[in-house]
């Protein structure tokens, strides 16, 4: 027989004889706040945990500071302000990681940015919403106006003399299709400059960039005006210059209806830009054939000289078509951004 060890049968028989030992619970908040009722308010919640729990003393490390360089002094507080500058700055002196009340900014490598696209400016689409819906209103209202122009262009009286007179809202409706016919060459004038140019250039917006192009266009046919005005009272009848005046509105509120198909075209469904170039020279087309028939009509029916419809023509027609060409071009490069 093995003999038993008598040290470890001493402490058997001495704890378990004792059955009223019980080990000690360790007493936890947890524990404090079930003994109070469940209604108890957070002012007794608190009251029970200080009787039973007191703040002990809050002991320092009185330990040297040993995050320096072996063989150098332990680091100097940086609110010293007898500390040399250059132990102020270092190589993470301004990071927002060492400075947490600085601002962090974004981590990481940015993308490539999307580039710009006219579907995507809301701008552009508010305004083109904005002309389709005005100028719907505006031609259901104005159909009569419309037709009598129309008639009035195409089968002249005899007496070369105006049927009727338009109305203050008719004249708001010519004066809405020429401000229609400038936004929309303006905007075709732009989708050009960014093909041929790129979209780098000085300004800070596009939306510059088209306001320029609508004011130039303004101005080339307000000049238009003022031309075939003092062109016709110098050589006709004011009557004759007139009706003109009537009809280059009509042919100008034309232009901007054909162009803006165009546009929409562009902008939304992706056609290109050569046929958008090429539709504009059409429309180009019919508005300088129509311009003709209506200078004949109105000028040189009765007296047929066709060298002098010729250099009328080319003086106050193709001269300042040129030259608004060549503004646009020198406009465009100015404002280019040369690397």
């Amino acid at each position: 027989m093995i003999q038993q060890d008598s040290i470890a049968q001493a402490g058997i028989s001495e704890y378990s004889g004792d059955s009223a030992y019980t080990p000690r619970p360790v007493l936890t908040p947890k524990m404090v706040l079930s003994w109070l009722p469940r209604n108890a308010t957070p002012a007794q919640q608190d009251s029970a945990i200080q009787a039973h729990f007191k703040a002990s003393e809050i002991r320092w490390s009185q330990r040297p500071d040993t995050l320096h360089l072996p063989g150098h002094d332990k680091g100097r507080n940086l609110l010293d302000v007898q500390l040399p500058q250059y132990y102020r700055e270092g190589f993470f002196s301004k990071d927002t990681l060492f400075h947490p009340e600085l601002p962090g900014g974004r981590y990481g490598v940015a993308g490539d940015p999307v580039p710009y696209s006219m579907h995507n400016d809301s701008i552009i689409t508010i305004l083109l919403l904005l002309f389709f819906v005005m100028a719907s209103i505006a031609i259901s209202n104005a159909r009569g106006f419309i037709a009598r122009q129309t008639k009035s262009f195409l089968y002249p009286t005899n007496n070369d003399s105006s049927e009727f007179t338009e109305t203050a809202s008719e004249v708001r409706f010519q004066t809405f299709l020429a401000f229609l016919t400038c936004m929309m060459v303006s905007l075709i004038a732009y989708f050009y400059t960014i093909n041929a140019y790129g979209t780098t250039n000085i300004l800070s917006s596009p939306y510059y960039l088209i306001a320029i192009y609508a004011f130039m266009t303004a101005g080339y046919y307000l000049l238009k005006i003022i031309l075939y005005t003092v062109v016709n009272i110098t050589f006709f009848d004011g009557k004759r210059n007139k009706q003109w005046i009537k009809s280059f509105l009509f042919v100008v509120s034309l232009e901007g209806v054909l162009l803006f198909p165009a546009v929409i075209l562009q902008t939304y469904f992706g056609l290109s830009l050569q046929n958008v170039v090429l539709f504009f020279f059409f429309v180009l087309a019919i508005v300088k054939l129509l311009t003709i028939y209506k200078c004949f009509i109105i000028f040189f029916r009765r007296n047929v000289v066709q060298l002098q419809i010729i250099l009328y023509f080319c003086t106050l027609e193709i001269i300042p078509l040129l030259a608004f060409w060549g503004a646009l071009e020198i406009t465009a490069e100015s404002l280019k951004i040369n690397f």
